[in-house]
């Protein structure tokens, strides 16, 4: 916040979200409710009362993504908390400034579109007047009063099962360089046409395909021991640790999206390699390879680069050709053994040149015929 060190906040006072419900006591109730405190301090106030500088406070809630407010007196005793709180974390060692500094970023990021998703598209139904003559004002408070505690109990539920799961892909690294620059599997999947979709279809249509497409691909990723990154409208990223789990999501997404006849076709890119995660997202060589490589996909179609089929190989997925196959097939019932057995099969194609990659030779992933 660009604020002074003085005044008292006179006239409106916008909040740090940059709303400002002006004089409606509908909605300073319903902030009071939210919040669980009034407003009471200005920001150099909050900042004082915390026990932090005015430019630390600043530096922390532009990254939670709130607005500069001046000197209005529209923070509350939470508000106090929560910088104690990061600067506590400073003081004590635990995190250097810059690290509270991203953890309020990312921390604020991912909550403002959480909360942006639960108003847009579920608040908004549930408070459609009931009764004719009621009004959505007369039937907010109530709701949210109900809803407030289960969702932040589900909130911070969902938080720890994800932070466990994470820890638990942290300790297991080799080293600590392995902790920042892992090798995995990472996965585009992309919906073909959809800029042409734009034009022809509705406002209500394109959601409702988006978000049919993001929930879709959502439980799919997880479903299978994936790790959904982010989506993008017509696009989706994830990740994997395992090359055996990204194969089987890219094939389930081609075969769950072609049996509906609502969306449009799809391409799936995967690259295996070295990625960097920051804030919950993945850098790097490996994940502009794997977007290239849906870029270039036939359509209903998976195309991996050649670390990721060496993956799959070494790990007994898929053979390295059909003649080796054969040959093993043949060995196993010879011997009177079981043939060895594949998910997947792997077709190389053309080598071409990809912009920026050099000269890239993508694989063809298919799923293995039953008992070949």
């Amino acid at each position: 916040m660009t604020v002074d060190d003085t005044g008292s906040g006179m006239g409106r006072n916008p909040a740090p979200d940059g709303t400002d419900p002006g004089g409606d006591p509908l909605a300073l109730r319903l902030e009071q409710l939210i919040l669980g405190a009034e407003r009471r301090y200005t920001p150099f106030q909050a900042a004082r009362s915390a026990g932090v500088s005015m430019e630390l406070a600043s530096r922390f809630w532009r990254a939670m993504g709130f607005a500069d407010i001046g000197q209005a007196r529209a923070l509350t005793e939470a508000d106090v908390l929560a910088l104690r709180r990061l600067a506590g974390l400073v003081e004590a060692g635990l995190l250097s400034e810059a690290m509270a500094v991203q953890v309020a970023r990312s921390t604020g990021q991912t909550s403002a579109r959480l909360a942006e998703w639960q108003i847009d598209s579920f608040l908004e139904g549930l408070t459609e007047p009931p009764e004719p003559g009621m009004t959505r004002t007369e039937v907010t408070y109530p709701l949210m009063e109900l809803l407030l505690p289960e969702l932040e109990e589900f909130l911070v539920y969902v938080w720890r099962r994800q932070l466990a799961a994470a820890t638990g892909r942290v300790v297991q690294a080799a080293d600590d360089q392995e902790m920042v620059d892992r090798r995995l599997a990472v996965g585009f999947a992309d919906l073909v046409g959809f800029t042409r979709l734009t034009r022809r279809l509705e406002e209500e249509e394109l959601g409702e395909l988006v978000e049919a497409f993001e929930t879709t691909a959502a439980d799919l990723v997880a479903a299978h021991g994936g790790r959904l990154i982010k989506t993008l409208g017509d696009e989706v990223l994830y990740a994997a640790d395992d090359s055996g789990v990204a194969a089987e999501i890219a094939l389930r997404l081609i075969e769950t999206m072609s049996g509906d006849e609502t969306m449009p076709e799809l391409r799936v890119g995967i690259a295996f390699g070295t990625v960097t995660t920051r804030m919950g997202d993945v850098f790097g060589t490996t994940v502009n390879l794997a977007s290239r490589l849906t870029s270039i996909a036939p359509r209903d179609a998976v195309l991996v680069d050649s670390a990721f089929a060496e993956e799959l190989i070494r790990a007994g997925e898929a053979p390295a050709s059909e003649s080796e196959a054969a040959e093993r097939a043949a060995a196993a019932e010879k011997e009177g053994e079981e043939p060895p057995s594949y998910r997947f099969a792997l077709q190389p194609m053309w080598q071409r040149p990809v912009r920026g990659l050099g000269v890239v030779e993508p694989w063809l992933l298919t799923r293995r015929d039953s008992g070949v």
